[in-house]
């Protein structure tokens, strides 16, 4: 799952040697902590937050047929 955000995110933002990703793993529920430029955060959230519902919708569509859920954090530095 780290893989795909990744994916999305290189595709979003300018600065894509900023990006950093880290999961916290748990029984039923993992975090996905997406790091990005503060030049950046605007674009992965997008207009009233829908970029960013977007990329967890996917997310969570992939991790139903794992049986796990996903909750998506997007942090600026």
């Amino acid at each position: 799952m780290k893989d795909l955000v990744e994916f999305i995110a290189k595709a979003l933002v300018d600065e894509v040697g900023r990006i950093e990703i880290s999961e916290i793993a748990g029984n039923q529920t993992n975090i996905i902590e997406l790091k990005v430029a503060k030049e950046d955060i605007g674009k992965v959230i997008g207009r009233q937050g829908r970029t960013a519902d977007a990329i967890r919708t996917i997310l969570n569509c992939a991790a139903a047929k794992l049986s796990k859920r996903y909750i998506l954090q997007i942090i600026d530095e």
